[in-house]
């Protein structure tokens, strides 16, 4: 006989009511006879909000992602924006990426807020995530949704919410749209579409968001210049495909090659084990094709093109991949540059990051007088930095998962803008007689080698969701003093609020929103961070480590070995 825990049964038995359709309750009575393994995972809790939206397994039940998890979002979120702004007519932008279902959920979504009369522009295929950020701001809407999960497996989808300036949700409105949500019944959702309140958009904001992308990622780089540089690009089978050859040859980058097998949206990613550009085998077909056609720079986006992976090529004709760090060093210097060349900098500007990203980016925005700000770990906390300090410009934001973002025009990480200034910078390096890496080395001579390193543990389901759980508390109540023979001299506990200074045993507050992570520094200055996911199952360890040796070899040499060090310490415990 087949044990169900009587809780979830519980919530089984809201779906097999007539508020669902007859495939989603046959679906379910399959999964009670004959897999409760995963009636339970899909039912065992309700998909959260985490750094990206809300991200998980399309399927029946509380857990995944479905026309009714995403209504009964919807309904809460037009119920929410009916008590934000009484009285107005309420506008919402919404996008969808190449994932399996994205175009049949998206109108889903816009039908109930339709039904709730409330105004959706809908765009008519699918589009770069940055451009749905672009157009909330470009149309004047109050809200803005995209569907899509970024780089994860084929079975995910997700839902992205944005606000007026155009970026994500962010306390205290993610909680107060979320305790919305939850105090709604699926039987409250309204499904009756209204026709009359959903416009389809395409070219008009195709063409705006691709103006103001070349305008915020070009710089006047003469068109000869340009004509030497042989890029090859590949979108992964995701929506950079419509916007990012566009951008290139309108701002004047004839020698694009693009790798014909991974163009074609497809939500399966085919050609690729994963499509994320974090993973150097995501760009094997992109750089297979580089060789052949000798090109100097290979470029890949993630699916819906908020990230970039890029491989340069070497003075010995092979590629190297860039990571995160490394990319957002090259792309913030160079604009800081432009910027002092150009006199703009008057002590109001600011650059971004995050608590998990190089250190080192910290030291170049001093080293210019600019302001460095420093947030959580994803985009919207440097969408809100924009929001909250209007009297200043915001010059550049990163992070280490291969985002950054040029200016204010858009309010998320933009693969489609960030594409075009590597591609600036590679151009004119080369015109120099040099390359990206060159670049990157004397960024190093000057500032300190910096090497970073990422681990990403994957713990699938509600087992590994008690499992990282349980690995967090075990490194809050048994906490390193020592890392590889170096004292730790600080520990920074987000989710305390607090960092805690070991060598003189005093305490001050974190003025950050709380969030599960903790960082050790060590007296060498190494950094060693760790964070569940908040959209994948998996518990990450960021490393950074450094050296003052003015030989990057050497320093190369003395930082792996740090590095090799820490990650045996990490996996012993």
């Amino acid at each position: 006989m087949i044990y169900i825990d009587p809780k979830i049964l519980d919530r089984v038995n809201v779906w097999l009511t007539s508020t669902f359709d007859t495939e989603t309750q046959n679906t379910i009575k399959n999964l009670i006879a004959r897999e409760p393994e995963t009636l339970e995972e899909s039912f065992y809790k309700n998909l959260e909000f985490g750094t990206g939206g809300m991200r998980g397994v399309m399927g029946v039940g509380d857990n995944r992602i479905n026309k009714y998890t995403l209504g009964k979002n919807t309904q809460g979120l037009s119920n929410y924006l009916k008590k934000q702004f009484p009285k107005q007519v309420i506008k919402v932008a919404i996008a969808y990426d190449c994932r399996n279902n994205s175009k049949t959920l998206a109108k889903i979504v816009a039908n109930v807020f339709s039904a709730n009369d409330i105004q959706v522009y809908l765009f008519s295929d699918l589009r770069p995530t940055p451009e749905l950020s672009f157009a909330v701001k470009h149309l004047d809407c109050q809200c803005g949704i995209v569907l899509t999960a970024s780089h994860n497996p084929p079975e995910y989808n997700g839902y992205k919410v944005y606000w007026e300036d155009g970026g994500q949700l962010v306390p205290p409105q993610d909680k107060e749209i979320i305790a919305e949500i939850n105090r709604l019944k699926y039987s409250e959702i309204k499904f009756e579409v209204n026709h009359n309140l959903i416009s389809y958009i395409d070219k008009e904001i195709d063409e705006a968001f691709a103006k103001a992308s070349i305008k915020n990622g070009s710089f006047g780089m003469p068109q000869g210049i340009k004509n030497n540089l042989n890029i090859v690009f590949t979108s992964l089978h995701g929506t950079s495909i419509t916007m990012v050859p566009k951008v290139l040859q309108e701002a004047g980058y004839k020698n694009v090659s693009i790798v014909k097998e991974q163009a074609l949206p497809d939500g399966d990613f085919p050609t690729v084990k994963s499509p994320n550009p974090e993973e150097p085998e995501a760009l094997k077909m992109a750089i297979d094709l580089a060789i052949k056609q000798n090109a100097d720079i290979v470029v890949g986006t993630d699916p819906d093109c908020d990230r970039l992976g890029i491989a340069v090529k070497n003075t010995t004709g092979e590629y190297t991949l860039l990571n995160g760090n490394q990319a957002m060093l090259i792309k913030t210097h160079f604009l800081l540059e432009k910027w002092k060349k150009e006199n703009r900098l008057n002590g109001k500007q600011f650059v971004a990051s995050t608590i998990v990203s190089t250190p080192m980016i910290q030291k170049i925005a001093e080293n210019y007088k600019v302001i460095y700000k420093e947030g959580l770990t994803g985009f919207k906390w440097i969408a809100k930095m924009i929001k909250d300090f209007p009297e200043l410009e915001h010059i550049g934001g990163g992070e280490e998962s291969f985002g950054y973002l040029v200016g204010d025009f858009v309010r998320d990480k933009d693969a489609v803008t960030a594409t075009l200034l590597i591609c600036e910078i590679a151009a004119q390096t080369k015109q120099n007689g040099g390359n990206l890496l060159s670049y990157l080395d004397e960024l190093y001579l000057k500032y300190g080698y910096y090497q970073e390193h990422l681990i990403s543990i994957v713990k699938k389901g509600k087992k590994g969701a008690e499992e990282i759980s349980q690995m967090m508390k075990n490194f809050r109540e048994n906490p390193y003093t020592e890392i590889d023979g170096q004292k730790v001299v600080r520990i920074e506990d987000y989710q305390k609020s607090e960092s805690r200074n070991l060598v003189n045993n005093s305490n001050i507050l974190i003025d950050i929103p709380k969030s599960n992570v903790l960082i050790f520094y060590t007296e060498d200055g190494s950094k060693i961070a760790m964070r569940p996911s908040g959209t994948e199952p998996k518990i990450k360890f960021y490393i950074s480590v450094n050296s003052k040796s003015k030989n990057c070899e050497v320093a190369q040499k003395t930082n792996q070995e740090k590095l090799e060090a820490i990650i045996s310490v990490l996996k012993n415990n």
